[in-house]
């Protein structure tokens, strides 16, 4: 049953309004059992249902019984509860009813009063104390309550329940109850009446369980807690596996992290950027290392030492065992013999200490829970347990080696340990996480801790590795007495680590470097290859494309002479990335001779490579639909092989494909959901900023954009983030500055960027950024610049199949030619450059291209008919539509500006103005949205051709007109007025408003 069905069904009784039909309808009560452990959240639903206009506007009764057997009630006295009095959370009394302020928590037991709610006994008369049914008694009678509500039921005593059941019997109409429980802390269990009740046949009785939150649930209270950008999926995931997804318990986590978030952020503010500790993001370590919320341990203690003390090694076996086990595994670690165990265990249900999580399995119902426990236990009492555990383990086939080695570990056993460590594989995060643990331990001999070591190593790029993998792992290689032939693999996997997962690329090629060189003095040409394939790829930076073809020939040698089938494939893939991304018509013969069906999995990990790498290509050249098929292709490949670090490569590239297509819908929503993932998600971070800048919202694309190193107050991000994504960026980032008027800012940006890609010397890539680079010259009068980046730009591109990079070159032209006042020539290039977007299809810059073509259009003034002019203002109209449509509010509203300041007079409107009293006008409207954004007054005049004092005029009465006091709410409103009136923001079809 979900919470709108039994809200609808309650706000139905209350109302007097029925769904049934015949002569009942309308007077059906209606009885909701809520139940769900402590920390569900059973109060907030108290707490909506009590929001309900219909729970406002009825006699209501809301009480809470309480473990000590008495009775805290909230003001029952009619419909509208008196001025400080309210049946919902905010504040407690105590018990001789004096209020005192306590902030509101989410949690159970029980549902806080108002600040005049009282116990039932200091209303009683003098020397006379009322038990809670009596209280109880005496409140039905008096309130006659229309709602009732009763939290904590399973703490009432028989006396209240029989009343309760009494009531239930022959309830009043209309009536509703509602009833909250923990149903593993029910006298009898299932029956949290105290008995089965005769329910009459008119009344509806339903039962609702609280599950825990899953996954997207603890997202989203994570989201709002730390912010959405900092808690990607692992610390998501591990956060849902630790908590077990109970409300209260992650809230409680929440806070604890957060805290210790902002004591080292504190810390760390004097050596980084503010905004590099804003984007500092949540780690799986983190939850690990932040201990067990005081609430939850003081609550598993406690029921605990509850128990006799012969049961309680049931639980301590559990504690340490940290995982759900049947009973007589259970019972082997606790040391209990014969029904022993099973008593023991029924005890510990019994208690609520344990729980069963599936069938015949039994463990925490928070897995936090045990290890607040296992803190407690003495240490021979831990050790024992680990060492049972361990034995048991041990004996059976095939034997669980990362579980042994964690129980050895913890049993004090250190030989043993590491002797299980020995057989450990390398895909399993548990595994994994051990062997970083014996790595870090020290003290092994050389050669053992080279084994563990390689196994740790291999496939660290592709696979699963904690953020102490690389830091371990280059202790290790800096061991002299690591065995040459193993320092020069281990130095290889962190290369490819370092390189391509931590974005640490200076250090990575580094790395692969002197793994190369080592790999070949010890004659082991394969692993050479893959260390010189890498450093062929040309998406990385720090290398031109001529450094990377050198190492891709090296690479090919050293592949050839193994005679490894992998090695072959992987310098394979390598030489169709490069031709790829270069425009070389080759690439595509290559890319079809990949063998998909390798026979072994190394091989087909190296052919998913090359697609994701090719399709990623393809994308940047505006091959869109052929990229398509090799990103499908290669992603299916890489779930096929184990590589899900190509899975998140590939979904990177859809995501920039679908912003260059227009596949605007929902593309924001898939973009921060790889950035919570995988916060170093370039392409996606990339993309939300160019979404931003659309829309106007200019804090956001600052915030969005790759962090990038600052030097002289430029924009370095092609140093940071991979090639062709560091070109989109910093085109981003100059078009922000033009937008913001930093003029001198953004030609300094286009000089850098512009020499970083000459450098680089993959001219395709400059498809996003050349005609920025062009503009920003232009505007700060530096035109000798801009033809230079234009010449540049054709020499780079000639005999390259780059459509998307042709057509950006015509848009440079374009923007040269009206500079220069060649209007006429100007028109036609962004026509050619048009038509050469809507052929890949990139409707975006499509409009941008008739934007300016109509502006040039209109510019020419007298040398168009009227025809003419007519089929100009009708264009641009329509791009007015289609980037309204794709959500470029910005664009959208220039175009509008660009009619209206160019459009000859005879297509304006006739003069005078409409009369809009207290609606608002389409340009407070379009003003509004604007400043909605964050942009200033200044800026929006800029994008408008208006005065900033005008701006200011349309800000403050659109602010009037909709009764709101700040810019927040602006760009809510606006849209809601605008759907009320029906108008599609602005004058749609029939032309934008004129001043």
């Amino acid at each position: 049953m979900y919470e709108q069905t039994w809200e609808r069904r309650l706000a139905s009784a209350l109302s007097g309004t029925g769904t049934g039909a015949g002569s009942g309808a309308g007077q059906e009560p209606t009885l909701v059992l809520v139940e769900g452990d402590a920390g569900m959240g059973k109060s907030r639903l108290v707490h909506r249902l009590l929001e309900l206009p219909q729970a406002r506007s009825v006699a209501r009764l809301v009480v809470t019984f309480q473990a000590s057997g008495g009775l805290v009630v909230a003001d029952p006295l009619g419909p509208e509860p008196r001025v400080g009095s309210s049946a919902v959370p905010g504040r407690r009394s105590n018990v001789t009813g004096t209020a005192r302020d306590e902030p509101a928590e989410p949690a159970d037991p029980a549902i806080a009063a108002a600040p005049n709610t009282a116990r039932v006994q200091d209303a009683a008369p003098l020397g006379v104390r009322l038990t809670a049914h009596q209280a109880l008694e005496a409140l039905l009678v008096s309130a006659r309550p229309t709602l009732l509500v009763a939290e904590d039921l399973h703490h009432a005593d028989d006396d209240c329940l029989a009343l309760l059941r009494r009531l239930l019997r022959e309830p009043p109409a209309p009536f509703a109850a509602v009833l909250t429980y923990r149903p593993e802390q029910l006298p009898r269990a299932g029956l949290p009446l105290g008995g089965a009740v005769d329910y009459p046949a008119r009344l509806s009785a339903v039962r609702w369980r609280l599950e825990p939150l899953d996954e997207r649930g603890v997202r989203c209270v994570a989201g709002e807690l730390l912010g959405a950008r900092r808690c990607p999926q692992e610390f998501v995931a591990r956060l849902r596996q630790r908590s077990g997804g109970v409300p209260q318990v992650l809230v409680d986590l929440l806070r604890m992290l957060r805290d210790a978030a902002d004591d080292r952020d504190s810390r760390s503010e004097s050596h980084h950027s503010d905004r590099d500790v804003r984007d500092r993001g949540f780690t799986a370590g983190d939850v690990d290392e932040a201990g067990v919320p005081v609430r939850l341990a003081e609550l598993v203690l406690e029921r605990t030492a509850a128990l006799p003390e012969p049961y309680r090694p049931i639980v301590w076996a559990a504690a340490v065992l940290d995982e759900p086990a049947g009973a007589q595994d259970l019972a082997a670690v606790a040391g209990c013999h014969g029904d022993e165990g099973r008593t023991a265990l029924i005890a510990a249900l019994a208690g609520s200490v344990l729980r069963e999580t599936s069938e015949g399995r039994y463990g925490f119902a928070v897995p936090l829970a045990a290890t607040a426990l296992y803190a407690e236990l003495p240490g021979p009492v831990r050790e024992r347990l680990h060492h049972r555990a361990a034995a048991m383990l041990a004996a059976r086939e095939p034997a669980p080696w990362a579980r042994i080695a964690r129980h050895w570990r913890g049993g004090g056993r250190t030989e043993d340990w590491l002797r299980a460590a020995e057989h450990l594989g390398r895909d399993d995060e548990a595994a994994v996480a051990l062997l970083e643990e014996a790595l870090d331990a020290g003290g092994l001999p050389a050669d053992k801790r080279g084994r563990l070591a390689l196994t740790l190593a291999r496939g660290a790029v592709l696979g699963r590795r904690s953020e102490g993998t690389a830091r371990i792992l280059r202790g290790i290689v800096e061991d002299p007495a690591l065995p040459a032939a193993d320092r020069g693999e281990i130095r290889l996997e962190l290369g490819l680590l370092l390189h391509h997962r931590k974005r640490r690329f200076e250090e990575g090629r580094t790395e692969l470097r002197r793994a190369a060189d080592e790999l070949a003095e010890a004659d082991r040409p394969a692993l050479a290859a893959r260390a010189m394939a890498a450093l062929a790829n040309p998406f990385f930076p720090g290398a031109s494309l001529e450094e990377n073809v050198t190492w891709l020939e090296r690479a090919e040698t050293a592949a050839e002479a193994s005679g490894d089938r992998a090695a072959r494939t992987a310098t394979a893939a390598c030489r169709a990335t490069v031709l790829m991304n270069t425009g070389d018509l080759d690439a595509w013969r290559l890319v079809a001779r990949l063998p998909r069906d390798s026979p072994d999995r190394a091989g087909r990990q190296q052919v998913a490579r090359g697609l994701c790498n090719t399709a990623n290509g393809a994308v940047y050249l505006g091959h869109y639909r052929r990229a398509d098929e090799l990103l499908t292709e290669g992603i299916e490949l890489a779930a096929r092989s184990g590589a899900p670090f190509l899975e998140r490569v590939g979904r990177g590239t859809a995501l920039f494909r679908d912003w260059l297509t227009g596949r605007w819908e929902g593309l924001a929503e898939r973009c921060t959901g790889l950035v919570a993932e995988d916060g170093s998600a370039s392409d996606a971070r990339v993309v939300l900023a160019l979404l931003a800048l659309a829309k106007g919202d200019w804090e956001a694309v600052r915030d969005w954009l790759p962090r990038a190193e600052h030097v002289q107050e430029s924009y370095r991000v092609y140093e940071t983030c991979e090639a062709p994504v560091a070109a989109t960026a910093a085109g981003a980032h100059i078009r922000l500055l033009l937008a913001r008027q930093h003029v001198d800012s953004a030609a300094g940006a286009a000089a850098s960027a512009w020499t970083w890609l000459a450098g680089k010397g993959v001219w395709v890539w400059g498809a996003e950024l050349a005609p920025w680079v062009v503009l920003a010259h232009v505007s700060a009068g530096q035109r000798q610049s801009a033809q230079r980046v234009v010449a540049e730009f054709g020499a780079g591109l000639t005999g390259r199949d780059a459509p998307s990079a042709t057509a950006a070159l015509l848009w440079c032209r374009a923007v040269l030619a009206e500079a220069d006042g060649e209007l006429a020539e100007a028109r036609a290039c962004f026509e050619q450059a048009g038509a050469a977007y809507a052929g890949l299809p990139h409707p975006y810059a499509r409009a941008l291209m008739a934007e300016g073509a109509g502006r040039c259009a209109l510019l020419l003034g007298g040398g168009l008919g009227g025809d003419e002019v007519d089929a100009v203002v009708d264009d641009l109209t329509r791009r007015v539509a289609e980037l309204t449509d794709l959500g470029a509010v910005w664009d959208a509203a220039r175009v509008r500006a660009t009619l209206r300041a160019y459009r000859p007079a005879a297509r304006r409107r006739s003069p005078g103005r409409p009369a809009y009293a207290e609606r608002m006008s389409p340009r407070e409207g379009e003003v509004a949205e604007l400043a909605a954004t964050g942009l200033t007054n200044r800026e929006i005049a800029a994008t408008l051709y208006l005065s900033p004092r005008t701006v200011e005029q349309h800000v403050a009465r659109a602010m009037r007109k909709l009764g709101i006091a700040s810019r927040q709410g602006l760009a809510k409103e606006v849209s809601r007025a605008r759907a009320t009136r029906g108008d599609g923001g602005g004058d749609g079809a029939q032309g934008p408003p004129s001043p």
